[in-house]
């Protein structure tokens, strides 16, 4: 029987051997956005989850600060800013009084002229002089006190002595944090690069760290206390399609609003699985570009079995991004040793430059090459550089199946044809 794995903007073909039992192959179709995205927007801020509307949280004379996600996200911030603003201004607070900070938590700071394509020409000039990106490293950070389990929160000058905090961001699974979203908006968003370190860095291989799971999620738990410990008072949340469309916006109080957006989001990408599987076949599609087609890989990583096999097939075609992972791949460290290193604050000087979710990429793929066996199918990388990661490298993924078959002769196995955005659920 043939199956497929979507790759850039072809399919792959392939057989599985005899002895492969197929368990799932499921592949999600693409989700249609809405007619009218502004209209969206104005549905969810008039009937937020959980809270008042933005319009009766507001008071005249308050200094408020909108907060906004970074680049490597689609959000529509455009289209969403300028009814904030609006709903703002009708409570009696002019745009004076309002202040907008890109949230990048400890990814690159962009320009003014980055920052004014994501809000937009139209909002750019009622906020020019009072938009800033975060800067994660920067002296004037606020200590506002620690979460009760310890985490230091450092935040944005900015944001800790504002009256009233709204964010808008995006809800999508998210590897570790169950889904993206939310108070996620704050920490890693709005905090120091030590705050950000302190709690990805303690919590990031706990069991309970992983996508779809918020309760007891320890690594979840933590960014909602400091969400509260700084006030987020209001979240607008989007679920974007692969073509950059709203699907659904999400309103209110920052936990309610996200619950409900991440119940939504998991009906959309979850896939229900009867057990582990044996072999896991994953494509990258339609997160191909940089890091972004490493969740993959790590989502392929939920439902397989120890000792098991993993084909991962990427173009790689912007494999630059990814070569100082690579680089740090190729050392004779463990995971556990280069996780204590990173906990102890000794991260490698080329390293230093990149964001503290780039670094933790390092432990997690090293984990992936202790824990299974993984094939990368690609053709963006040279086969050096694939074994430098302690991977194999196939051209080919046919001939990647003969290889694991060879091992692994009679399996269970599980395909993702569009593996980037799926959640695996065993049950």
């Amino acid at each position: 029987m043939n199956s497929y794995v979507n790759y850039g903007q072809e399919k792959m073909y392939f057989t599985l051997p005899k002895g492969w039992n197929l368990i799932s192959s499921e592949d999600k179709p693409p989700i249609a956005g809405v007619l009218d995205p502004l209209q969206e927007i104005k549905r969810a801020l008039d009937h937020p989850i959980g809270s008042p509307k933005i319009e009766d949280l507001a008071r005249p004379g308050m200094e408020v600060v909108l907060l906004f996600d970074d680049l490597q996200r689609p959000t529509p911030v455009h289209l969403a800013l300028p009814e904030i603003l609006d709903r703002l201004n009708k409570a009696g607070i002019p745009d004076e009084q309002i202040s907008a900070i890109c949230a990048v938590g400890t990814h690159a700071i962009p320009t003014l002229e980055q920052l004014e394509n994501k809000v937009g020409k139209k909002t750019f000039p009622r906020l020019l002089g009072r938009i800033y990106p975060h800067d994660p490293h920067a002296s004037d950070n606020v200590i506002i006190g620690k979460t009760h389990r310890g985490t230091l929160v450092e935040v944005n000058r900015h944001v800790a002595f504002s009256d009233l905090i709204i964010g808008v961001g995006e809800c999508m699974p998210h590897p570790i944090a169950g889904f993206g979203g939310g108070y996620k908006i704050i920490m890693p968003g709005v905090c120091s690069y030590r705050s950000v370190a302190d709690h990805h860095f303690t919590w990031m291989r706990h069991r309970n760290s992983r996508v779809n799971l918020m309760d007891g999620n320890f690594f979840y738990e933590e960014i909602v206390d400091a969400g509260h410990l700084l006030r987020l008072a209001f979240k607008l949340d989007f679920i974007i399609n692969e073509k950059k469309e709203i699907i659904q916006a999400f309103a209110g109080d920052p936990v309610k609003e996200h619950r409900e957006a991440s119940k939504y989001a998991a009906s959309l990408y979850s896939i229900p699985l009867p057990k582990l599987a044996d072999v896991t076949i994953t494509s990258a599609f339609p997160l191909e570009a940089g890091v972004q087609a490493t969740k993959a890989l790590t989502m392929a990583g939920f439902c397989t079995r120890s000792k098991g096999a993993i084909i991962w097939a990427a173009p790689q075609k912007e494999a630059g991004p990814i070569l100082p992972l690579i680089r740090e791949m190729g050392s004779s460290e463990s995971a556990g040793d280069f996780h204590r290193r990173l906990i102890k604050g000794d991260v490698p000087d080329h390293l230093r430059s990149f964001g503290i979710s780039y670094i933790m990429q390092v432990v997690y793929f090293k984990e992936l090459a202790e824990k299974f066996t993984v094939l990368h199918v690609t053709e963006g990388l040279s086969p050096d550089q694939v074994r430098m990661m302690k991977f194999s490298y196939s051209s080919d993924i046919q001939e990647a199946i003969e290889r694991v078959s060879e091992k692994i002769p009679k399996a269970d196995v599980v395909i993702f044809p569009s593996g980037g955005n799926i959640i695996p659920d065993v049950r």
